[in-house]
């Protein structure tokens, strides 16, 4: 979102009056016509900040991370797949192109749009905990919290699983063709972009802490590759080969299964066979708010989706549209409606399997209206206990595909940290996920470690519908910051009347310090870091509020959203800067 960087960063020559300036909005959110001369005059024509035009076609469109895979997707689209199909072979291919991010040792989560059945459908593909751990294993070996690195912190990959259950219900090509071009892409190398390559050397040290690891993703066995440096993986090219021979079942019941199982077991892990061959994926129904007219849909806890839903219901009760993306007075409305769900989500977020999680009276708008009644318009809220619901009666890649039907899907897939573990399962070629690293070992928690359980997720996958039909399919990566990403773009598109690449590009922030899921307590009243594209002044004015606010480099999500302009039957596509990815349609 740094283009709205756009509605303060042209603005210093001003008085203190309009410094914060109104952006002006258009009638229909995503208007690329809206606000042409905001301030400054580097693109000739719209957004004056904009990094990018956004990517309109006709027929089809794939937003991915990375190049390479938008392209696997597109070609599924125009050879007759349907979204589905291009996200399953543009999912692959991320495992393959930015593997610190994704790949088949970790969890994934979809909500898909059926245009058959005009309805809306999740997938949770998340795996549980080893059936053979339990919270006395840390007791025994002096831990209070589950170790980030290391066996210890798996949980069954659900990836798989969950490209078998899309292709069961949705898939028209068979999974041998949606991985070919990631088997090819492994198998011969490919040029690492640029924002990968700064990931992926951030790593080095602890992947040369596991023998595999290091051979399977460093260069010579000692370094990262460079940005624009070929590289192969041609270990991951042979597991993929076994999927697809086996339509996948290899992963959980075959060859890849054993050695998964076996590999756990030399390094004394607790995920065996039969935690594999009991795992499977799961169609939930997805849960949503009404958001000035917008339905906006989310998939309910082990994740951290109904976050965003209960922001932006407290955001309702204010009018946003008379302040712009970086004007303090919504930065700090924006920044306490956060710190008041994530401390509803340390508190209630868990497995609903194993926990009551009172999802429909969080996500109220009674229960609304009355946490935007905690909020002082004037000061930041240090010490913010969670609610009481019951009074009313996780590095990541997101991509989004839409077809010529308009099925759309909407998929989130993740290790969690750059390569998950840290450990690479002997020459498979990928790394194992550590999301069992977000279980609380406090037995009175919701979301203690329990065997077979699902760990809290921080990855969301979210789509707004309109009139009975999806409208905007998108998603933000980053821990943490997915459903402040969320409700800011969503703030942008439909508040300030941007277009979904402007949305993307405007400055955000990013709040940290809220207690975690983990039973880990908050920081008092947190951190506030904001993008260059956030004023000094507003700064100044968020501080005079009680913030802490800190400018650095940080992970300020990564974005890709499609909207469909029904009217025009045309797509709308974007991705933004903060990523390698592109956009692509036909």
């Amino acid at each position: 979102m740094r283009s709205h960087s756009i509605c303060i960063r042209f603005l210093i020559t001003v008085s203190a009056v309009t410094m914060f300036a109104v952006v002006a909005g258009a009638e229909t959110p995503g208007d690329s016509n809206a606000s042409s001369e905001i301030g400054g005059y580097d693109r000739p024509h719209g957004f004056a900040h904009q990094s990018r035009s956004e990517t309109v076609a006709k027929h089809g469109m794939v937003a991915t991370s990375h190049p390479l895979a938008s392209q696997a997707g597109l070609d599924v689209l125009r050879e007759g797949g349907n979204a589905v199909d291009a996200a399953i072979a543009a999912n692959a291919m991320l495992g393959v192109v930015e593997p610190m991010s994704c790949g088949i040792g970790g969890d994934l989560f979809a909500i898909v749009w059926d245009a058959k059945t005009k309805q809306l459908y999740g997938l949770n593909a998340s795996g549980r905990s080893p059936k053979r751990i339990n919270r006395q294993v840390f007791v025994d070996r002096g831990l209070d919290e589950i170790p980030i690195e290391g066996p210890l912190s798996w949980s069954v990959p659900g990836c798989v699983s969950g490209w078998q259950a899309l292709r069961s219900r949705f898939g028209t090509r068979d999974l041998s063709r949606l991985l070919a071009p990631s088997i090819e892409t492994a198998r011969a190398g490919f040029p690492v972009t640029e924002i990968i390559a700064g990931g992926w050397a951030n790593s080095v040290e602890s992947l040369l802490k596991y023998p595999d690891s290091a051979a399977t993703y460093l260069i010579d066995g000692k370094r990262a590759p460079k940005a624009g440096e070929i590289f192969r993986n041609p270990n991951l090219a042979a597991t993929y080969q076994k999927l697809a021979d086996t339509h996948g079942n290899a992963f959980y019941r075959g060859e890849v299964a054993d050695e998964i199982a076996a590999f756990s077991k030399r390094n004394e892990g607790f995920l065996d066979e039969a935690d594999l061959r009991d795992h499977s994926a799961e169609w939930v129904d997805p849960v949503s708010t009404d958001y000035r007219g917008y339905r906006v849909w989310e998939l309910p806890p082990n994740g951290q989706g109904i976050a965003a839903l209960q922001m932006l219901n407290v955001l309702e009760t204010v009018d946003l549209s008379k302040y712009s993306p970086g004007h303090p007075e919504y930065l700090h409305w924006l920044t306490e409606a956060k710190k008041l769900a994530f401390a509803d989500r340390a508190k209630f977020y868990a497995d609903m399997d194993f926990a009551d999680v009172p999802v429909d009276q969080l996500i109220s708008k009674q229960y609304g209206r009355r946490q935007a009644a905690r909020i002082n318009p004037n000061r930041s809220l240090a010490d913010v206990p969670a609610g009481d619901p019951k009074l009313i009666s996780g590095d990541t890649v997101y991509l989004t595909v839409v077809d010529k039907d308009r099925n759309c899907c909407s998929l989130i897939q993740s290790i969690y940290y750059g390569f998950g573990s840290q450990m690479t399962v002997g020459d498979l070629g990928f790394a194992m996920q550590n999301r069992g690293a977000l279980f609380a070992l406090d037995e009175d928690h919701l979301n203690r470690l329990e065997p077979g359980k699902r760990p809290f997720h921080t990855i969301i996958p979210a789509m707004v519908t309109r009139d009975d039909r999806p409208y905007f399919c998108f998603g933000v990566m980053g821990g943490d910051m997915q459903p402040q990403g969320h409700v800011q773009l969503l703030v942008n598109l439909i508040d300030f009347g941007m277009n979904v690449q402007a949305a993307g590009d405007a400055a955000r922030v990013r709040h940290v310090g809220s207690a975690r899921p983990t039973g880990t307590p908050a920081e008092g009243a947190g951190v506030l870091h904001v993008e260059s594209g956030i004023t000094d002044e507003a700064v100044a004015e968020l501080e005079a509020k009680g913030h802490s606010v800190s400018r650095e480099r940080s992970s300020y999500g990564g974005y890709q959203g499609i909207l469909i302009d029904w009217q025009h039957n045309v797509l709308h596509g974007a991705t933004e800067a903060r990523k390698d990815g592109i956009a692509l349609g036909y």
